[in-house]
């Protein structure tokens, strides 16, 4: 099995160096520059080695430090520089926020305590969960946020399910129905609520700090979105939709009256 792995990769990593080489060696195309060309070779290459996993993803987001200079695209002093972008850092403080949080299990002790706030009714735990989604998802990423709550959100499915069976409850047919029923809910719940929370931060998702930088090279003479003037603008949408898709999801999703 490494073996093979080791194949692949040894595979992909030839594959990319012989399509860059392959276009570089390409006669000049009509209205194309040379440095357009060895642009393009740089680009084939470094999606290849990203889409087959040739490398690591981090190895090969670093090539154009090299291979920029190196074939006269671009200056190293004008390369480099970039990968100091302000909102690179942005995305660091995201990543070392989750990691803070996933360590000290915050997001098991903030959708416990939604849950002892609100009841153990099936509607108001996904409201619950949702609520607590979201919040995470206003700091972290989206796919992180989701990926902290889905276990702790499955134990206590399978907690209430177990219950419902023990105290000889009758709404549903069998224990598993339960959880099938209200984990469908809670798992859409989940996923959209990250969606929406991500909106309101500029840390909270990806698409919103490189919207910040198109922003900028668009509109360079405007000042900058600060992080407390996205929040006036995208905090009033999380509170909005996140009632309305929880009031969504348990009218026409959910199975329980």
């Amino acid at each position: 099995m490494i073996e093979n792995a080791f194949k692949k990769q040894i595979v992909v990593l030839l594959a990319g160096l012989v399509m860059s080489c392959g276009i570089l060696l390409m006669p000049l195309p009509d209205g194309m520059t040379e440095s357009a060309q060895r642009m393009f070779a740089v680009v084939a290459l470094m999606v290849i080695w990203w889409v087959g996993e040739g490398t690591s993803l981090a190895v090969t987001a670093l090539l154009p430090l090299v291979l920029f200079p190196l074939l006269g695209i671009m200056p190293s002093k004008q390369v480099a520089p970039n990968y100091a972008n302000h909102l690179i850092f942005l995305f660091l403080g995201g990543f070392m926020i989750a990691l803070a949080m996933e360590k000290w299990n915050f997001h098991k002790r903030l959708a416990l305590w939604i849950i002892s706030a609100m009841g153990t009714e099936p509607k108001r735990i996904v409201l619950g969960f949702m609520m607590a989604t979201a919040f995470l998802s206003m700091w972290i990423s989206n796919t992180a946020s989701t990926m902290m709550m889905l276990p702790v959100a499955m134990a206590v499915v399978r907690q209430i399910a177990l219950d419902a069976s023990l105290n000889g409850e009758r709404n549903f047919d069998s224990q598993k129905q339960i959880e099938d029923g209200l984990g469908l809910v809670l798992m859409l719940g989940l996923a959209y609520s990250a969606s929406i929370g991500g909106v309101g931060t500029p840390i909270g998702t990806p698409p919103n700090i490189v919207f910040a930088g198109f922003y900028k090279n668009l509109f360079p003479d405007n000042p900058e979105v600060s992080f407390f003037q996205w929040m006036i603008l995208a905090l009033p949408i999380v509170l909005v939709f996140i009632p309305i898709t929880w009031i969504y999801l348990c009218r026409f999703v959910s199975p329980f009256p």
